[in-house]
């Protein structure tokens, strides 16, 4: 069954499966490392623009090594989960440090370095290094679970066990690297979470959840949780001229590392921070309407406060720790809804003047 099943999969591959993804040209362990950093809970659509303007930037690991956070973080900026850009800065260094710029083929190394963890050192193994190590993504769960009929979320340790003994017992020892983008492709493109397009799988014929003509029915999804509110006040102090005050995040937390306007837990607060750090004891305040953005573990909800300078405020007067951005300004990385307000404080400060 295991060489069926992986010998239906490479003959699919060769007719149906992507070929043209921008990794999959020149694979050098190094853009197959970026690639698969990338594709962690992002999809291949949304990660292609980001990884091509990444390796313009770092062509190889010694440019992203040598780079400063704050860079990889600009090139970083949208693709959310900024901690995967931290890991890949540091990974880096530690490669070019420790293991003269090569990637580890060895898995034990590989795994020890920031942000790869077994399933990330399978894919760099497999993809670039042809060695026959197993994935376990998002996708090869839902193709396992739904070939085999397994019931309990994946997520659980004893399920994701037996998922992981699956998968390596399906992966062949030859054509690693086709096999392992090949069950990426069917996920991605066939095995889809929504609408699965069992009459075009093929492996569907002995899928057991296509059998009981359920295969929406599997994976079992994770218990529901419900995400906490966190109510979040973002001062945008902007000068007459039409520069505003960003500050960094501390490496810890959301946005770890990223250029944010500076924040107040409650209405309250405003006022203070406006007397302790602007030296205004009657600021004037704009609110601007709240809205929602999520986060892995809780909800944010985001109201933005438009703080216009007096004529004559000195920018001297607020806090050292922070820039006066203004359009023509390249920063480190910006979080996506501060991104946002940026280019409608921009777009608004043209139209007023």
């Amino acid at each position: 069954m295991t060489s069926q099943f992986s010998q239906a999969l490479l003959s699919w591959f060769a007719q149906q499966g992507r070929h043209n993804l921008p990794w999959q040209q020149m694979p050098t362990p190094y853009r197959i490392w970026i690639s698969e950093i990338m594709l962690q809970q992002t999809q291949v659509n949304t990660v292609i623009p980001y990884y091509q303007r990444f390796l313009e930037q770092f062509p190889d690991i010694f440019s992203l090594a040598n780079s400063s956070l704050e860079n990889v973080l600009h090139y970083w900026s949208g693709l959310g989960y900024y901690a995967r850009a931290r890991h890949l800065h540091q990974t880096a260094q530690q490669i070019c440090s420790q293991h003269q710029g090569q990637i580890p083929t060895d898995y034990a190394q590989l795994i020890q370095l920031p942000g790869i963890a077994r399933s990330t050192a399978g894919a760099i193994l497999a993809l670039a290094y042809q060695q026959p190590y197993p994935i376990l993504d998002g996708n090869v769960k839902r193709i396992l679970c739904r070939y085999y009929a397994i019931e309990g979320w994946p997520g659980q340790t004893p399920i994701t066990e037996k998922l992981w003994k699956l998968a390596a017992d399906l992966t062949p020892l030859l054509q690693v690297d086709k096999y392992t983008q090949a069950i990426m492709d069917l996920g991605a493109t066939v095995c889809t979470r929504q609408h699965p397009k069992c009459a075009l799988c093929p492996v569907h014929s002995h899928c057991a959840a296509h059998q009981q003509g359920q295969a929406t029915h599997y994976p079992t999804p994770k218990p529901v949780k419900i995400r906490p509110l966190k109510t979040l006040f973002l001062l945008m102090c902007q000068t007459e001229d039409g520069q505003i005050f960003l500050e960094k995040r501390p490496l810890k937390g959301i946005w770890g590392g990223l250029w944010s306007f500076p924040e107040c837990a409650t209405a309250l607060e405003i006022t203070k921070w406006c007397q302790h750090h602007l030296n205004i004891s009657t600021p004037t305040c704009y609110t601007w309407p709240s809205f929602l953005h999520g986060l892995t573990h809780f909800q944010l909800d985001i109201t933005p406060i438009h703080i216009p300078l007096p004529n004559n405020y000195s920018q001297h007067n607020i806090l050292s720790n922070g820039i006066w951005y203004h359009s023509q300004l390249q920063t480190g990385g910006l979080a996506a809804p501060v991104s946002r307000l940026l280019t409608q404080l921009q777009e608004k400060f043209h139209h007023d003047t």
